[in-house]
């Protein structure tokens, strides 16, 4: 099925909820201007939809190939990448000084979304790389930005992160991988690391691997974490290649999704490469303090995560409504004729509008963050930066966490529509809910996010974050009960579902000392929670903008909107009863 960019979606998102117009008003953007801003949204639908789109297919079936320590890359994907390199996409939101185009991550937000829904396993290679140059523009000294950013931002390079190990899987305490310094600022790294997204292939000239590894005589536990610049090929003075690092790609995975992506187990120190008894290393930063820089990337990498389960949504959606739009199955309860299309059947709209409302609230949530990110960067004073970043950094376990679990849900829901032919590969479906799978385990599982979610953002500024995003729900409640009795039921579920999401907060402060297990028990309910409260209030936003538009997209937007009220909004009850009252039957085993 051909995909289609949701251009007329994503401009409304900006320009009505993310405040596009307020972001291009900040200095660092004066010279940026709407109708730059649209062309940028329309050259990156034509890149996905005629370049990427099509190979989606492809590498689903045709994944990946591991043959001697060398990957090649599903068929199309090297000519595709060397596309994305040359269009400047690497680059987009990265600053000018450093060879990128300085957009606003509301602007990247926008395209990045479109390039996952395209092509998930092909994302992963430049979302890993965005994650490197972040974490390298924030904590690298001034030779490695000069060294390595460049071809980093242009895509000649590609970056990985490298956290992973056969026993140390989400708990970092235990990375065993050595580094020794050699007296000449360089170290020698060995070890093995494994699940490295895009470890290995064939579309760069060069893999700069960011790892995380301890010196001889490291504390133990995170404290003793360092991270380490390893490149796959050495890189001279001039940003010429050189030997072949001893980094050794020793397998692939075969994973039940994202087949064009190559995830590799990579082997540090094994003497398989030209430069040998161990590869060689640069510190980034100070000692011990890996971890901490290794945040800013994983950072990164959620928020951009949580893109993903917007797009792989937004492509289920896409497709479940034009097989129900053709598929003729028996007669619709309301109908005189002998068969009719399933979207005329009522069980399958509402199926069709839980897939497009759980889509359209997140995605509409996600730049709204994007938004808040620009401004905490660029904000007129320092006290609107601290506030703006406090607000981002509270929506990113959310954004990531809740956005990948209801792709699932809209996955299943894709497959679902489609009935039988939806358990058939050929139909594509199938490949949806693969590939979204992951989403909610890499990049830290959603557990840890609502773990995040719970102790670094609720209860550390004792919710005051928390409490401030709910007073903004209240306010769009009192607007929407000034508009009609359409936006007054929209208020009313939303009014409720801001009780809920504050009944929850003030209980987990008030239990957070003396019951911390009652309150991590409910901690992923409380993300779900939080995700449907912020989400619906975007939806609800959207419906207040949409209001004096008789548009049939602006009619669809409301239409969506109040779905979401009647029939999404109402889960924060149970969730709010499940967090509150359930936390000590959260018992196992349970005999």
């Amino acid at each position: 099925m051909t995909y289609l960019a949701p251009i007329d979606d994503i401009r409304f998102v900006l320009k009505h909820l993310a405040g596009l117009d307020r972001v291009l008003a900040l200095p660092a953007w004066a010279e940026l201007d709407p109708d730059t801003v649209d062309a940028v949204l329309e050259e990156n639908a034509r890149f996905v939809e005629g370049v990427m789109a099509p190979l989606n297919r492809v590498g689903d079936t045709q994944p990946a190939q591991w043959h001697d320590g060398k990957v090649t890359t599903s068929p199309g994907f090297r000519e595709a990448y060397a596309q994305f390199r040359d269009g400047g996409w690497q680059g987009l939101q990265h600053p000018e000084d450093v060879g990128g185009q300085g957009l606003p991550k509301l602007v990247g937000a926008a395209c990045v979304e479109n390039l996952n829904a395209a092509n998930l396993a092909f994302s992963l290679c430049p979302l890993l790389t965005d994650g490197v140059i972040e974490a390298l523009l924030t904590a690298g000294s001034d030779e490695q930005k000069q060294r390595y950013l460049p071809s980093l931002v242009q895509g000649v390079w590609t970056g990985t992160m490298n956290l992973t190990e056969p026993q140390a899987g989400s708990d970092l305490a235990q990375v065993r991988t050595r580094a020794v310094p050699q007296g000449d600022g360089t170290y020698r790294v060995s070890g093995q690391k494994i699940y490295i997204t895009w470890g290995e292939h064939d579309v760069a000239d060069n893999i700069v691997h960011l790892v995380l590894a301890r010196t001889p005589d490291a504390p133990a536990g995170v404290k003793g974490i360092s991270l380490f610049i390893v490149p796959k090929f050495m890189v001279g003075d001039d940003g010429s290649l050189g030997q072949r690092n001893d980094v050794y790609c020793a397998s692939i995975e075969h994973k039940l999704g994202i087949h064009g992506s190559p995830t590799a187990v990579l082997i540090f120190g094994d003497d398989k490469g030209e430069v040998g008894q161990g590869a060689i290393g640069y510190l980034v930063g100070e000692e011990n303090r890996g971890l901490e820089y290794m945040f800013i990337m994983m950072n990164a990498a959620r928020y951009a995560v949580g893109l993903q389960g917007v797009a792989v949504a937004e492509r289920a959606s896409q497709q479940a409504a034009a097989y129900a739009a053709e598929r003729v199955q028996s007669r619709a309860i309301d109908s005189q004729n002998v068969a009719d299309t399933i979207d005329r059947h009522p069980d399958v709209q509402r199926m069709l509008l839980t897939m497009r409302a759980l889509t359209d609230g997140a995605r509409a949530m996600a730049y709204v963050a994007a938004a808040m990110y620009d401004h905490a960067h660029e904000g007129a004073t320092p006290d609107a930066q601290a506030r703006q970043r406090a607000q981002y950094e509270y929506m990113v376990p959310i954004v990531k966490g809740f956005s990948t679990e209801m792709s699932l849900e809209v996955t299943s829901l894709g497959v679902q529509v489609h009935g039988g032919m939806g358990f058939i590969e050929e139909t594509g479906a199938a490949q949806y809910y693969r590939d979204a799978r992951i989403l909610p385990i890499y990049e830290g599982t959603t557990a840890i996010q609502a773990n995040d979610l719970v102790g670094r953002k609720t209860l550390r500024d004792g919710g005051a974050v928390a409490r401030g995003f709910i007073a903004g729900m209240r306010e769009t409640v009192s607007e929407l009960a000034a508009g009609d009795a359409g936006l007054q039921a929209i208020g009313r579920r939303l009014a409720e579902a801001a009780d809920d999401y504050e009944a929850v907060v003030a209980w987990l402060l008030e239990h957070a000392r003396e019951n911390a297990r009652g309150v991590y028990a409910g901690s992923v309910p409380y993300l779900m929670l939080a995700g449907l409260a912020h989400s619906g209030w975007q939806m609800a936003r959207a419906a207040l903008a949409s209001q004096t538009e008789s548009t049939t997209f602006a009619q669809g937007k409301r239409t969506v909107a109040q779905f979401h009220a009647a029939h999404l909004l109402p889960r924060t009850r149970a969730l709010r009863v499940a967090i509150v009252e359930g936390s000590e039957a959260v018992r196992w085993p349970v005999a």
